[in-house]
């Protein structure tokens, strides 16, 4: 009888220390990495959000660039990843982009017609309040 209690305590030692072990190891790192990350920024600020001119005059051959790049903020002024952006106002339909990992949404605009043409921007449907001008010459 007295033998049993000693291999149960054993065996109940044994595996409390390899329990303890596992729960440092694996488990409590873990919750502490997760209380720990700060959350993504996902909701967007329109207002500390901006259209900006990366390259504004360009020939118009069909080659040459505009650069047109759209910022998507937080209300701290964090970029927003993944978010949907189109500009408008090339007089071709709307151009897509998707917001990287900086807030960041690039358009590169090419044209064969001279002149200068006033981009729009938006993000989620929702018109950003400033407007950028780019020019195209020959």
């Amino acid at each position: 009888m007295m033998r049993n209690k000693l291999y149960v305590g054993l065996f109940l030692g044994v595996f409390g220390i390899f329990f303890v072990g596992f729960m440092a190891v694996k488990v409590v790192p873990t919750i502490f990495v997760t209380w720990t990350k700060a959350a993504p920024a996902t909701k967007v600020s329109l207002s500390n959000s901006y259209l900006i001119g990366g390259r504004t005059l360009a020939k118009a051959d069909g080659v040459d660039k505009c650069v047109a790049n759209v910022f998507v903020l937080d209300s701290s002024g964090k970029g927003v990843k993944g978010v949907s952006v189109n500009i408008t106002g090339m007089g071709d339909g709307d151009k897509n982009a998707i917001s990287g990992g900086d807030g960041k949404a690039s358009f590169e605009m090419i044209s064969l017609k001279e002149g200068q043409f006033t981009l729009n921007a938006y993000i989620g449907g929702v018109p950003l309040e400033k407007t950028l001008k780019i020019t195209f010459r020959n």
